[in-house]
């Protein structure tokens, strides 16, 4: 019912020449994830309020504080305006979390001093990259979406494919900006492009061809964390 007021209010205040305050922020952000984007999204966990680096979740060792689903569970992901605006509404600090796979994108991780290289390295040969997401401790290349047997296939071919390369394909998930994490912020390392169109993202193919080979050639080694 309040949800049904909030929106009752909103178009009241339209009709009288007052326009709704635009969402900033983590609700901000969801919405256009969601709605202009239609990338499905649900909120994280989050971070215990008596300690801001723990995560909310009962796993007392959480590989990935704060930024993983519990409750809504991934599943739960939408592109639904109502939801998302009813979820933020009600947690707006509550980090934005991507179910990747399906329509949305997929992503292609790896570690921050190794990501760096690979990036300038990516650049140097003109390959064409989308949006670039970064914690602390990974970058993560957005991709199109791939099935688990076109990813196996094209690791197959591969002589060698570095073990600190993450792939997060169908049933995976990622945190998006400006979420706040045990990590610290999430950010874009390269942002999309301004605009209500979804942004372009690359094919995993070329994108993990380009990586490996950049690594490869830079001689670095990207540890496996």
């Amino acid at each position: 019912m309040r949800e049904i007021l909030g929106r009752r209010r909103r178009l009241l205040s339209w009709r009288m020449g007052r326009k709704p305050a635009r969402s900033t922020g983590q609700i901000g952000a969801a919405l256009t994830f969601a709605t202009a984007w239609r990338w499905p999204v649900l909120p994280g966990v989050g971070l215990d309020r008596r300690d801001g680096s723990r995560c909310a979740c009962p796993d007392p060792e959480c590989v990935v504080p704060g930024a993983h689903p519990l409750d809504p569970g991934l599943l739960a992901a939408t592109t639904d305006e109502r939801m998302v605006r009813w979820w933020w509404s009600n947690r707006p600090c509550a980090p934005v979390v991507l179910a990747t796979g399906g329509r949305a994108p997929c992503a292609v991780s790896l570690p921050v001093d190794a990501g760096v290289r690979a990036l300038a390295a990516l650049d140097g040969t003109g390959i064409r990259l989308g949006p670039v997401v970064a914690t602390e401790s990974r970058f993560y290349l957005l991709v199109a979406p791939y099935s688990l047997a076109q990813l196996g296939e094209l690791l197959y071919a591969k002589d060698h494919v570095p073990g600190s390369l993450r792939f997060h394909g169908e049933g995976g998930y990622l945190a998006l900006p400006p979420s706040g994490t045990g990590e610290g912020p999430v950010r874009w390392e390269r942002a999309p492009l301004p605009g209500s169109a979804a942004p372009w993202v690359p094919d995993v193919e070329a994108v993990v061809d380009a990586v490996v080979d950049a690594l490869t050639r830079t001689g670095v080694s990207a540890p496996e964390l």
